[in-house]
């Protein structure tokens, strides 16, 4: 990182780098899960977005104090190894390290589950497969083509969801569905357990990955020790009030959650319902789109993590570590990542989304606890002040971290303990039974590699 220094520019101020946060987020990932959560929590979609959001800003004001203190690090593995312990900090990096191999496909599953939904005649395996093809191959090519390519399917994102809103409060207001913009039901339901409402957020925090991907522009922002805590925190507080009213909208124009067709591409039958045949395909261009921005930028971080690996020795060098002499890409790992979203073919949404929501979570609680570790333990601030910002604060936010986790799906949860498990094994392998400092990961080159294919949006 020190040898890059000197190459960026500081320029980037609050606006932007808040923008290039929600860019990452990607704006339609609202309706990814949304028949899914609908059921989950018995029509409660806003209240479990509500929820998630009130945990992911607790996560946030943890990142942005973290940020502060190692400025120009973005991982909770990082934070973990220097504010309690290295070898815990492996085993973050190795829960986490199961998003980055999994999102790629989960991109996959939901494109094959939008574009079956439009074209039932052809299986989905069809669309599954050719959608990895084409994400492999993109990928392969120079980051630069990516960067302008990926820039143009954000934006359009962002259009195809406000027409969304459009049309959906119309609706509403000419006697669609609830023929009221204004009700409690969706937050509050006495006929409902909250049980349901907290099994749904802890899918819906599928929705809130990258935003702490801007704690990677450290090094182009100005004064970021001010700057990103605040762009960490507008981003989540943002995003998650654009995924409550997408929802809360989305609920009021269509209340009947029992009766989707398919559960999986619920948001397809409801812009059909509100739009006709003509929103229907904007809409599935708009969920090609989104499937396909954040396919190109899963794929392209986790092919560059796994580089980084091979670059240290954690993996064998000879493939993970090797670049393409033409395109200047780790290409074999970007085919592995490639073969490895087959994977898609073998789980329903639910599981999938689980499985990605569990590596985060743990990152999520241990980014609260290290606050605790580095600010009230090891530095000492202790007094009043310091035990509210250093004790209280972040240990709330671990506490609704874990308590969204322990909601997690059954199945989701003993196949990300299993993978936990590996990995203490592996870094006992790595370590001599911990008795040598762990390998490092390199979630900050590859997470620079991802949000730096946003800036085309404000280009």
């Amino acid at each position: 990182m020190n040898s890059q220094a000197n190459r960026f520019n500081r320029s980037l101020t609050l606006l932007p780098v808040v923008m290039i946060g929600l860019g990452y987020m990607a704006p339609m990932t609202v309706f990814s899960t949304y028949g899914v959560v609908a059921q989950t929590t018995h029509g409660m979609i806003p209240a479990a977005y509500l929820t998630a959001l009130v945990t992911m800003l607790f996560t946030a004001y943890s990142y942005g104090k973290m940020v502060q203190a190692y400025p120009t690090s973005g991982s909770a593995y990082t934070y973990t190894q220097k504010s309690i312990n290295p070898h815990l900090g492996f085993i973050v990096g190795w829960a986490v390290l199961m998003d980055y191999l999994f999102l790629p496909m989960i991109n996959a599953l939901l494109f094959g589950i939008f574009v079956s939904a439009a074209v039932p005649s052809v299986p989905s395996w069809v669309w599954i497969v050719g959608f990895i093809i084409v994400i492999t191959i993109l990928n392969i090519f120079d980051i630069r083509f990516l960067s302008r390519l990926n820039g143009l399917l954000v934006l359009f994102q962002f259009l195809v969801t406000a027409i969304f809103l459009i049309l959906a409060i119309k609706g509403v207001l000419q006697g669609m569905g609830t023929g009221t913009l204004l009700s409690s039901m969706p937050f509050f339901d006495p006929n409902t357990s909250y049980s349901f409402v907290l099994a749904g957020a802890s899918i819906l925090c599928l929705s809130f990955l990258g935003f702490d991907a801007v704690t990677t522009l450290s090094e182009e922002t100005i004064n970021p020790k001010q700057t990103i805590p605040k762009a960490v925190f507008l981003v989540a507080l943002i995003g998650g009030a654009l995924f409550t009213l997408v929802s809360y909208i989305g609920q009021m124009v269509y209340p009947d959650y029992t009766s989707f067709q398919v559960v999986d591409s619920a948001a397809f039958e409801i812009a059909g319902y509100i739009g006709g045949s003509l929103f229907s395909a904007i809409f599935l261009a708009g969920m090609i789109t989104a499937c396909t921005a954040a396919g190109l930028t899963a794929h392209l971080s986790a092919a560059r993590l796994l580089y980084g690996m091979g670059r240290e020795s954690v993996l064998p060098s000879k493939v993970f570590a090797y670049v393409h002499p033409r395109f200047k890409t780790p290409a074999a790992n970007i085919i592995l990542i490639g073969v490895f979203s087959l994977s898609a073919l073998a789980f329903d949404l639910t599981t999938a989304s689980s499985f990605i929501n569990f590596g985060a979570l743990v990152a999520f609680t241990f980014v609260n606890i290290s606050v605790v570790f580095h600010y009230y333990i090891r530095n000492r601030q202790r007094g009043a002040k310091g035990a509210f910002l250093y004790l209280v604060l972040p240990l709330i936010g671990a506490f609704f971290t874990i308590w969204l986790w322990s909601n997690l799906d059954r199945h989701s949860l003993t196949l990300g303990c299993i993978w936990v498990a590996i990995g203490i094994v592996y870094l006992a392998f790595l370590t001599k039974m911990f008795t040598k400092r762990p390998p490092e990961f390199h979630f900050e080159e590859a997470d620079e590699a991802a949000a730096s294919t946003q800036k085309t949006v404000l280009s």
